[in-house]
């Protein structure tokens, strides 16, 4: 089936902008928690974006009360519309696609359930202009669950090396924290359309195997949303395909250790028992990338 991308709402008047913002929601989301993510990136103190929220098929009428409100209230908010759910990586290439004609210079992705730090976009936009060399930046994350309250951290490597070097056994960006410098699209590059989820992390390995630089800032600037079925959440089809970007980062950055095979193959073991032993790796995961990002 294909999909018809549509724009639903734009009131922006202006022809250039300096970022986009893109966020995708899709009828499963929280209305509630929406609405606070919207408000995060609307009070942010940096205000020089243009924020395209993606409407990945039919969503209740919670949610589009949510998006109606939120453009009433603010003029650079972009509504626009899938005719079917794509899934997040095909809305976020939309999203770029549209974004071109205002000819930015950064994209930063959000979620639709996590809420962004007020400083956010001015520290992350701040940095990346005084390094421009760096052409994806992420940052360390504060977990929050249901009611919001912090329930744990996550702080990844920080220098391009270290990221890279860690590429072959984890996703070591916090794809919703994630800035990319508009040039990467330029250059061609896009998410690939056809996965429905570790999209991001197949996206940082063929970056990071034609030479793009990254980096993690160390600051927590959003609250990621982490809720009871958190652990349980990868079905057989995540798991291969966390299993097949982990093959992709060893042949690709050309890190062929056994170590780094045996580690695959032992991830993809881990994620089909039971939610408990998960919840458990996990919280061993968090303290060992710790520990990595300060060496």
């Amino acid at each position: 089936m294909i999909n018809q991308f549509s724009i639903l709402h734009n009131d922006y008047k202006k022809k250039h902008v300096e970022s986009i913002v893109a966020m995708a929601v899709y009828q499963a989301d929280n209305a509630k928690w929406l609405e606070e993510s919207i408000e995060s990136i609307t009070s942010q103190s940096y205000t020089d974006f243009l924020f395209i929220i993606v409407i990945d098929g039919p969503v209740p009428d919670s949610i589009t009360q949510v998006l109606n409100a939120a453009t009433k209230s603010d003029d650079r908010i972009v509504l626009a519309q899938n005719s079917h759910n794509i899934g997040l990586a095909s809305s976020m290439n939309s999203a770029i696609d549209f974004g071109l004609a205002f000819k930015p210079s950064f994209f930063v992705r959000m979620d639709a359930d996590d809420i962004s730090e007020q400083h956010r976009l001015l520290r992350q936009i701040t940095y990346l202009k005084k390094h421009s060399n760096i052409s994806v930046l992420g940052s360390a994350l504060t977990e929050i669950n249901e009611s919001g309250m912090k329930v744990g951290a996550r702080v990844m490597p920080s220098s391009h090396r270290q990221i890279t070097r860690i590429l072959p056994r984890r996703c070591s960006l916090n794809h919703p924290t994630v800035v990319i410098r508009y040039n990467v699209f330029h250059d061609g590059h896009r998410y690939d359309g056809d996965l429905l989820n570790t999209q991001d992390y197949f996206f940082w390995i063929t970056l990071a195997s034609k030479g793009y630089i990254f980096r993690n800032l160390k600051d927590r600037l959003l609250k990621f949303r982490r809720v009871n079925n958190f652990y349980k959440r990868r079905g057989l089809s995540k798991s291969l395909n966390e299993f097949k970007a982990r093959i992709y980062a060893i042949t690709k950055l050309k890190q062929y250790s056994p170590y780094n095979f045996l580690y695959a193959c032992g991830v993809l073991s881990l994620r089909l028992m039971p939610g408990k032993v998960v919840k458990l790796a996990y919280k061993l995961d968090r303290h060992l990338l710790e520990r990595f990002g300060k060496h």
